[in-house]
């Protein structure tokens, strides 16, 4: 069933022309022939789960903003940064109004009146083909004051990000809306009571956004008949990676991943089989080629040790070893740690040295014990998801594939030319027999 990709390839669908011709903004006008209360109740009813990662239900998160006269803000997050994700990227650039038109009636249901779409500062085709379909839908009354003759006023900008990862954070992501340095902020208090400019703000991922329409148009109980018992609807995957047809697919949630990873994806190249692959995109604890019968939706993944999280499907076959994976997703978070709290910070840098000492052949299979001691004190202690992004794939890594690992290091120390295990000094050891680092 295709609900978000219906006819996705039709050439200018990114028009005004072709996306009404095709019934766009229809579901705007049943929208506004309701209250806003009616509206909310449709997409509570409809059960749908954020998808950028975090899968709360976009109704409950609706229904927290306070009522009442004030500037109230929606927040749509396009930074799509998560490695092996691009799924929100095809809906920008192929299908905008589509977007645009679950902004607006999501702006109605929560009577907010204005709304930002923070874009990656990578995606500028696809910022200037959102602009342009901004532009026709404000030309069109779409937007702007009394939407379509009816009470409703909103504003909708558009706001090129610089290419931070952290940025996709929801509150760094509002920090850099601001104007400021695009750090996680404290939490609580929460977006939907103090957000963008301290006024209650609803954020919601792009394809979350961009179903809003197609609940209205089916109503919130239908739509809830599609997909699984608490993970309702259809779902984009992207899937990438060691697969013949890499791309975005749309499945219904709770079909078994085998189906998408072999039967969509085509499965690894002639003569490799799976070897492990993240659920979720790089900051989902790795499943591995057991687990391929699960089915896809969130709690079942939850269930399994993992996380459907933005829905993007990494692959990873025998051709590769596990510690070469490993340093690249540590290597990443890394990087893009903005380095406000110490777990992060620390963590990240410490895990990649200790990944590289496997490397150089200084490491010993303490050095394992240590790396997993380290994933453990990151999650849950960090100001945002960052530092457990890199934890939890990490730790999983370790857990699941520390035969091989221990072999990595019996291999590296053998080329390194390095003495027995037993006369290493294991490096949490070796930094206590230091002393601690001088203080500049």
């Amino acid at each position: 069933m295709k609900l978000l990709f219906e006819g996705i390839d039709e050439p200018r669908l990114n028009t005004l022309e072709v996306y009404e011709r095709r019934g766009g903004y229809q579901a705007l006008r049943k929208a506004l022939a309701m209250t806003p209360e009616e509206v909310l109740s449709n997409i509570s009813a409809s059960e749908i789960r954020g998808r950028g990662g975090a899968g709360f239900q976009m109704g409950k998160k609706a229904s927290f903003l306070p009522h009442g006269h004030m500037d109230k803000y929606l927040v749509c997050n396009a930074d799509e940064s998560e490695p092996g994700t691009f799924k929100d990227r095809e809906i920008m650039q192929k299908n905008p109004h589509m977007l645009v038109e679950g902004i607006a009636i999501a702006t109605y249901a929560a009577e907010i009146n204005r709304a930002f779409i923070y874009i990656r500062g990578e995606y500028e085709l696809q910022a200037d083909i959102l602009e342009a379909a901004i532009a026709e839908a404000l030309e069109a009354g779409y937007i702007g004051e009394r939407v379509l003759g009816s009470a409703h006023t909103f504003s909708l900008v558009l706001h090129r990000g610089a290419g931070a990862y952290i940025c996709g954070e929801e509150t760094g992501m509002l920090d850099s809306l601001e104007g400021k340095r695009g750090n996680p902020r404290l939490k609580p208090p929460f977006p939907a009571i103090e957000g963008l400019y301290h006024g209650p703000t609803l954020i919601n991922n792009v394809e979350t956004l961009a179903t809003v329409p197609t609940i209205i148009r089916m109503g919130g109980e239908d739509y809830a008949k599609l997909g699984a018992q608490g993970s309702t609807g259809t779902k984009l995957v992207s899937v990438s990676g060691d697969v013949q047809r890499p791309g975005n697919y749309e499945i219904e949630l709770g079909v078994p991943s085998r189906e998408i990873i072999y039967g969509l994806a085509g499965g690894p190249p002639e003569g490799r089989e799976v070897k492990f692959w993240f659920p979720g995109g790089s900051s989902a604890p790795v499943l591995t080629k057991d687990d391929l019968d699960i089915p896809y939706d969130f709690d079942s993944m939850a269930k399994a040790g993992s996380m459907l999280g933005s829905g993007a499907i990494i692959v990873v076959d025998d051709s590769h070893t596990v510690l070469e994976v490993a340093k690249k997703v540590a290597k990443f978070y890394a990087h893009e740690s903005c380095g406000k709290c110490v777990p992060c910070r620390e963590g990240t840098n410490w895990t990649v040295k200790m990944l590289e000492r496997i490397s150089s052949g200084e490491a010993t299979p303490m050095d394992l014990d240590i790396m997993a001691s380290v994933q453990e004190q990151i999650i849950g202690n960090c100001l945002c998801v960052l530092g457990d992004a890199m934890a939890m794939p990490i730790g999983s890594m370790v857990e699941k594939f520390r035969d091989e690992l221990e072999a990595e290091i019996e291999a590296a120390r053998e080329r390194a030319g390095a003495g027995a295990l037993e006369d290493v000094i294991p490096i949490g050891v070796a930094d206590e027999q230091a002393g601690p680092l001088p203080v500049h």
